[in-house]
């Protein structure tokens, strides 16, 4: 089972929303909802009041800055896995810390990077030698991969798996690092959950504790990255808070966290409706007008099954129908999942799928010419404002 698989497929729809919340809009449109993201910040900040952790707001997974005016009270700044996200952070969350990790940094952007970080993690030992000298004045730190992987079944989202190009493990930390080196190092990052709750951090600090004990007292501050489900329902806090007090009791560390997916956990939807419906055998396909490859791409990357409000978990009478939820390209697989409903699907009926904020409008694309689905916000009042008016100039303009 997957980490998303967690999530059930069918959200229940309670009276007035969202079928009805949004029949007025046009579609495909992505929906961010305000009170759900101020919900998710206002725990994030008692997180950090509680247990004096800086938090830190994942770009990766949720970068529409429009909202960042709202989120930066809760949180103590961002981080970014390039140069655009680093620029996007330092001109959109005002003064806050800017931190930034990747893989590998281009000499021709590391200059310009400077300008927006406070801190910059490293992926090896060369890429710290390098251009450690280049960044006197930042607060310097290298990702450390403590091999100890807390899921299954996921290489693509796991950075300890086999031959993970993540990290420095021990073994290269003592073959490479010297004493010069290890003066410049401000801290140590470690990145290794995906959604996951805060038992997985417990296994997972208790190996970063001994593969690299012996070297967290000289630091300043530990990253322990990102991954943690925090705003999810059931999510065990006090466990977190546990693992926090635990650093900084052994090592005597600032800790960072930077989680992406619990910022903006359950506060985007995606409306969406039927084109068309077709048969093959006995399966009823709608195809809608959204698409998994360019619309919600975790989707088939992950693979999972996105959230749907007013489906069912499954037949619960013999009027239920199974229906599959597919896109509009010309990819066999463009397939977003199967739904059993208790009424038959009609053409131009609406559908909304939940979760939609988290690695969407940040990976979408226009594959096949598709569109891109506008973006809207939900204000606290019920009222939704227009932030985005994409045509075929976003299609065009990334071709020629």
């Amino acid at each position: 089972m997957n980490n998303k698989d967690l999530r059930p497929p069918f959200l229940p729809l309670q009276e007035g929303e969202p079928g009805a919340l949004f029949a007025g809009l046009p579609s495909p449109v992505y929906v961010i909802d305000h009170k759900q993201l101020e919900k998710n910040g206002n725990i994030l900040a008692f997180v950090s009041e509680k247990t004096g952790a800086k938090i830190l707001l994942a770009q990766k997974a949720f970068s529409n800055f429009y909202f960042y005016p709202l989120l930066a009270p809760c949180l103590a700044g961002t981080e970014a896995s390039g140069l655009y996200e680093a620029r996007l952070g330092r001109e959109e969350m005002g003064q806050k810390e800017v931190h930034v990790f990747s893989a590998a940094y281009r000499e021709d952007e590391f200059s310009e990077i400077l300008e927006y970080a406070d801190h910059i993690v490293f992926n090896s030992i060369a890429q710290l030698k390098r251009f450690a000298p280049l960044a006197k004045e930042k607060s310097l730190g290298l990702r450390i991969n403590p091999e100890c992987s807390t899921q299954e079944g996921h290489d693509i989202y796991d950075p300890c798996a086999p031959g993970s190009r993540l990290g420095v493990t021990r073994s290269v930390w003592d073959a490479e690092m010297d004493p010069e080196t290890l003066a410049l190092l401000d801290g140590l990052h470690f990145h290794t959950l995906c959604e996951q709750n805060s038992d997985a951090l417990e296994i997972t600090l208790r190996a970063v504790g001994e593969r690299f004990g012996d070297v967290l007292p000289g630091m300043k501050w530990l990253n322990m990255g990102g991954g943690h489900h925090i705003t999810r329902q059931g999510y065990d806090l006090t466990a977190l808070g546990r693992c926090i007090a635990a650093a900084k009791e052994a090592w005597h560390v600032e800790v960072y966290l930077e989680p992406g997916e619990a910022v903006a956990l359950n506060a985007g939807f995606l409306v969406t409706r039927i084109l068309d419906i077709v048969k093959n055998g006995d399966r009823n396909i709608a195809i809608l007008d959204s698409s998994a490859a360019c619309h919600m791409p975790d989707v088939i990357e992950m693979p999972y099954t996105p959230p749907l409000y007013g489906a069912r978990e499954k037949a619960d009478s013999e009027h239920t129908k199974l229906y599959r939820l597919a896109g509009p390209t010309c990819l066999s697989g463009d397939v977003i999942g199967e739904y059993y409903f208790s009424d038959t699907l009609q053409i131009g009926d609406l559908l909304v799928f939940g979760d939609m904020a988290i690695y969407t409008t940040c990976k979408n694309n226009t594959f096949n010419g598709m569109p891109l689905p506008n973006i809207w916000a939900r204000n606290t009042d019920g009222t939704y404002k227009q932030l985005t008016d994409f045509g075929y100039w976003d299609f065009k303009c990334r071709l020629g």
